[in-house]
């Protein structure tokens, strides 16, 4: 049975969660690979709004198994305060598994991300500081704390101990910071060692298991495309990947398993962070962007940057993922724009680029190339079937499939959990 990828098909907030909602009828484990709590997706049940940063998206499924694989770095006192949020609501949050391999973010790593990020000024990256990138260093670094670790004291002191060496030398002399207490860090992390034990597994062959035995597996990214550390717009980019190849390496599942890899588009365009933008509006078209598709970050609360749709941007994403499907978001945004436009190439130096150009300056100096199409004014939420579109959103859609080189085989209609339009089966 099939292993599905679900990824990010632009900056990230495209709408992951709806899509991972919308599948979990159909799919046995929900497994996330990648990212930490600084990605977050937003699933509307109803009247109820479920706002999850560390969590797959699968948890609100009943009958599903969500797992946090090992490419997920984890803070345990985020990830108990998302579970006992989820629980007060009455979500059953039991089925969970968690990798034993997964990397902890600790405290040190939050303090470094933090004021890492205000030494550079001007030049930040624009992160969450929330600990992610320090937390992904030391796992490159071969001194990060692993889930496993937890429950074993010995182990945990070396680590804490080796990590904080340099630390803390940084924290004191380049940044005139207190150093910070490795024994304090060790006591915090044991205490959360027997509630994380029943959840942590050897996720990686739970899943394979599964496969095996014909359930369907989802493997769900954070983030997306762009924002990716090898092929996103470096460096303002998360670190680690979003794109299909990290949920190989995120899940251990095998890249031959995977049979579907489905893309998250939003009818338009938004980033949070630093970086280059190059359809990004300043206008009032990007304000009704903004306030009309309530563009505000699930983790952070920041305004997202709005811009028109970009299709060299989604033909990146289908190349480097291999995408077999688009899922299309928002499209209800649009609804009352009287003319939409759409970057089909960029103008940099008087060079017109169809492709995303390959330096950064290129495209940090990119101007879109656009071309426009006629808006509609009908109220599409109910619609249920793509010939139920006005046929200028029909034209619109069909336009951007075009462009994208894959199909588009859902479409967003509206917030809810059952406004989607589904042209084409995932499975």
């Amino acid at each position: 049975m099939p292993a599905l990828v679900l990824v990010g098909a632009q900056w990230g907030d495209e709408g992951k969660g709806k899509a991972t909602d919308l599948l979990g009828g159909s799919v046995d484990y929900v497994v996330r690979y990648q990212g930490g709590n600084n990605a977050g997706h937003t699933v509307v049940i109803g009247d109820q709004k479920y706002a999850l940063h560390l969590l797959p998206s699968g948890i609100l499924s009943p009958g599903c198994v969500p797992v946090i694989g090992n490419g997920v770095v984890i803070d345990p006192a985020v990830l108990f305060a998302e579970l006992d949020g989820l629980e007060q609501r009455g979500v059953d949050t039991s089925r969970l598994l968690i990798s034993a391999n997964a990397h902890l973010i600790t405290p040190y790593h939050r303090t470094v991300d933090k004021v890492t990020e205000r030494f550079l000024g001007k030049n930040k990256i624009g992160t969450t500081g929330r600990g992610i990138g320090p937390a992904y260093a030391d796992k490159i670094n071969r001194i990060g704390v692993r889930v496993q670790d937890l429950f074993d004291p010995s182990i945990l002191r070396q680590k804490v101990d080796g990590a904080l060496r340099d630390r803390n030398q940084m924290l004191v002399k380049v940044f005139n910071r207190r150093a910070m207490s490795a024994e304090a860090v060790v006591e915090e992390y044991l205490g959360y060692a027997e509630r994380l034990r029943p959840m942590v597994a050897d996720t990686a062959l739970v899943v394979n298991r599964a496969l095996d035995e014909g359930k369907v597996v989802l493997l769900e990214g954070g983030q997306g495309t762009l924002l990716d550390v090898d092929h996103g717009t470096y460096p303002f980019v998360t670190s680690s990947n979003p794109t299909t190849g990290g949920a190989c390496t995120g899940s251990g599942v095998g890249p031959t398993r995977i049979t579907r890899t489905i893309g998250i588009l939003k009818a338009y365009a938004t980033r949070v962070g630093s970086g280059p933008f190059p359809t990004e509006l300043f206008d009032e078209d990007g304000a009704a962007l903004r306030r009309i598709g309530h563009e505000f970050g699930v983790t952070t609360g920041r305004d997202r940057r709005c811009g028109w749709f970009d299709a060299p941007v989604a033909r990146y994403a289908a190349r480097v993922n291999g995408l077999t499907d688009f899922f299309l978001t928002k499209l209800d945004v649009l609804t009352g724009f009287e003319r939409i436009p759409v970057c089909v190439a960029y103008d940099v130096d008087g060079v017109r680029h169809d492709e995303i150009p390959m330096t950064q300056t290129d495209f940090h100096h990119a101007t879109p190339i656009y071309e426009e199409f006629p808006g509609w004014t009908e109220d599409i939420s109910g619609c249920k079937s793509f010939e139920d579109l006005p046929e200028n959103a029909q034209s619109y859609v069909k336009a951007l499939e075009e462009m994208s080189g894959a199909p588009i085989s859902a479409i967003g209609v509206g917030p809810e959990r059952n406004a989607t339009i589904q042209v084409r089966s995932f499975l």
